[in-house]
This record gives C-alpha cells, sequence and structure tokens, in this order.
C-alpha cells in the first residue's frame, strides 16, 4: 500500500508559477510511475505528467508540455510538479498517483493507476 499526499496548490495569477508536492509513504520503488492528474468541476479527470521513478523518463500532455516539469526527489520520496505561465484553463484540482507495476505504456490512463493522493486545488485567475 501507498499513501500519497499532495501539497502546493492555491491561487495564483495567469502567467505566474506554482509547484506541487506528492510526497510518498515509506520507501519508493524503481518499478514505480508516478503521475500527475487534473479534474475540473463537470470536466474527465485529465493526464497531465508522468515520471519512471527508476531512470526518470517524463512523458507531458501536449496541453502542458513546455510549461510543466515533473521531477522526483528519492532522498524525500516525493514528486514534483513545477506549474510555469499558468493559464486560467489550468485551474483544477490536481492528484498524484502511483502505478506499481510499471506500466509505461499506459502512462496517460488513469485507470492503470493503483493508487492516489486527495489532490490539492490549483486556481488561475485571469
Amino acid at each position: 500500500q501507498v499513501q500519497l499526499v499532495e501539497s502546493g496548490g492555491g491561487l495564483v495569477q495567469a502567467g505566474g508559477s506554482l509547484r506541487l508536492s506528492c510526497a510518498a509513504s515509506g520507501r519508493t520503488s524503481a518499478r514505480y510511475v508516478m503521475g500527475w492528474f487534473r479534474q475540473a468541476p463537470g470536466k474527465e479527470r485529465e493526464f497531465v505528467a508522468a515520471i519512471k521513478w527508476g531512470g526518470g523518463t517524463t512523458y507531458y500532455a501536449d496541453s502542458v508540455k513546455g510549461r510543466f516539469t515533473i521531477s522526483r526527489d528519492g532522498a524525500k520520496n516525493t514528486v514534483y510538479l513545477q506549474m510555469n505561465s499558468l493559464k486560467p484553463e489550468d485551474t483544477a484540482v490536481y492528484y498524484c498517483a502511483v502505478d506499481v507495476a510499471s506500466a509505461w505504456n499506459a502512462r496517460m490512463n488513469s485507470k492503470d493507476y493503483d493508487y492516489w493522493g486527495q489532490g490539492t486545488q490549483v486556481t488561475v485567475s485571469s
């Protein structure tokens, strides 16, 4: 069992930046795929970014590529999402998740992930 706790959300003006953190309980595995998803009211949960815990390979949704950066700190068992040049359409609850089976080819599919954090609200004002 993996427990994930997100933090770092808040209110920011368009063009600003936020860094989200996702702290994982216990020792993480090199097999893990860690992902960030977001969900706005009335919309489906949307893939944002993913990273292989072992090796650090990353993947981004087209909507955030070039603006967001996913990274991890092995010593802290923490995954980060650095969000720059934020837009109002980035407003959503952001969730981190882990796929313990390391199904990298399904990294964009929320159903492939096994454990989820509770989410952190990001609001971008115009």
